[in-house]
């Protein structure tokens, strides 16, 4: 490293409430920006999306600067569950009707890159800590062998997509619970520690040039002219692009686009070691069993669940949404006894209206990679090599994500909404997991009486 950058020896406030930050190595330190620089490009935001601007940016040889206003991967890259996997927040069904099926395929695409973009960058550079496991297994609490047909032969047969579908006994022996049926595995999906994997991108973009800077927020933003700058506490910057990748952080220097960005906090823990984990999840890779926020986990150490869930429009405790995720635990492996949680915390997304990320070029010169809620790892990997292309080569792919322009996202309104939106989803999903449940025993004896 050069001397801009200092080992780090206690994790920075902002990132001390999670387990990753209190198992992890040292990681990079950057410092503030005390003087002004000039530069090509200027990124604001030291989360997933700004480092893989920068380090693209860095490797095209273009000069480039990055600022946080906080530490990196301080907010939603370091502490989400570290799920790489590929398409988005969106539906691939609800895409295939806004944009068509030739272009939602493209898309597709596009977010499979980033699935591969991470492995490989995690595995040419050896990064330590990441620690990749393959497989992601997306299973539904509800019977409904239909809807995963059609939606499997949609991405098998029409997109391409290397997926298998699963059913109720393949399910039910790797996932020990009577609250899961049919399924669809990922086997090029996997999972990783977000914060050693933001650590390796900080550390490698400095390597190859690109100058970061930690507690350094944009005071304020001038994009006109060709020389842009962008002015911070105790320097300014300027540069022929600005790329605002700074997620629902935005506020403070770009109100108009963080109006489009919807904040929903969800919640983590970490329960404590697990002895008779083996006799419940069978399975290493990535569990999801919803499509909204509930439920989302992995193993670590072995011996411990690492689980998400909740969600809220405003940052909640999360001892509180602890209570909550222990009695899903309890409800869906029952034979685990009690499970004792040993950290908590949360982690705020920002999503769009249309629920896909905002990508493009806002202005001349001015970039925006954000809203990469819900498949932030794969998602922010794949803009930001579109942006460094777009802005070192005049590459146009980014023009795919036009049909998801700013929409306002409603303010106070909007978050009130979704957050009504999603309590309404939660119940309705619940309640038909339960008749699912308790129909499973029924229909099974008619099939039993039925071959007899």
């Amino acid at each position: 490293m050069t001397n801009e950058s200092t080992a780090q020896t206690t994790a920075p406030p902002d990132q001390a409430a999670t387990w990753y930050a209190r198992t992890s190595t040292a990681g990079p330190r950057f410092p503030r920006l005390t003087f002004d620089l000039d530069v090509d490009v200027c990124v604001i935001g030291g989360g997933l999306a700004g480092l893989t601007v920068a380090r693209e940016i860095a490797r095209r040889d273009w000069s480039v600067a990055l600022i946080e206003a906080g530490h990196i991967a301080g907010q939603a890259s370091g502490r989400n569950l570290g799920f790489v996997v590929p398409g988005f927040a969106q539906s691939v069904e609800r895409l295939v009707e806004r944009c068509g099926i030739a272009h939602a395929k493209a898309l597709w695409a596009l977010a499979e890159d980033g699935v591969a973009y991470v492995r490989n960058t995690v595995l040419g550079l050896a990064m330590p800590g990441v620690d990749p496991v393959d497989g992601w297994l997306d299973v539904s609490k509800i019977d409904n062998a239909d809807a995963m047909m059609r939606t499997l032969t949609l991405l098998a047969h029409d997109f391409g997509v290397e997926v298998e579908g699963w059913p109720i006994e393949r399910v039910r022996e790797r996932l020990k619970s009577d609250a899961y049926f049919h399924g669809l595995y990922f086997p090029r999906a996997f999972h990783i520690n977000p914060l050693h994997y933001a650590f390796g991108l900080a550390t490698d973009a400095q390597r190859r040039g690109a100058r970061l800077f930690e507690e350094t927020a944009a005071l304020h933003i001038d994009p006109i002219g060709v020389r842009k700058r962008v002015s911070t506490p105790a320097g300014k910057i300027r540069a022929n692009h600005i790329v605002l990748a700074g997620n629902v952080a935005l506020q403070a220097s770009t109100t108009e686009l963080a109006a489009t960005i919807l904040p929903m906090t969800t919640y983590v823990v970490v329960t404590r070691p697990l002895p008779d984990l083996a006799d419940a999840v069978a399975y290493a890779g990535a569990v999801s069993d919803s499509r909204s926020a509930d439920f989302h986990y992995r193993i670590v150490d072995s011996d411990r669940l690492i689980w998400s869930g909740g969600a809220t429009s405003w940052v909640g405790d999360p001892r509180r949404q602890a209570e909550r995720i222990k009695l899903a635990i309890a409800r869906i492996y029952p034979q685990l006894g009690p499970v004792e949680i040993e950290h908590a915390w949360s982690g705020t997304m920002g999503f769009a209206v249309h629920r896909m990320p905002l990508i493009g070029e806002i202005s001349p010169g001015l970039w925006v990679a954000s809203a990469f809620g819900g498949h932030g790892i794969n998602t922010t990997a794949m803009a930001g090599q579109l942006i460094a292309r777009a802005v070192v080569e005049r590459d146009d792919t980014w023009r795919l994500f036009l049909p998801f322009e700013l929409v306002w996202a409603g303010g106070s309104l909007g978050r009130a909404a979704a957050q009504v939106s999603s309590w309404a989803q939660r119940s309705l999903e619940d309640a038909r997991s339960r008749r699912a449940r308790k129909r499973a025993p029924a229909a099974r004896g008619n099939e039993a009486a039925a071959a007899e």
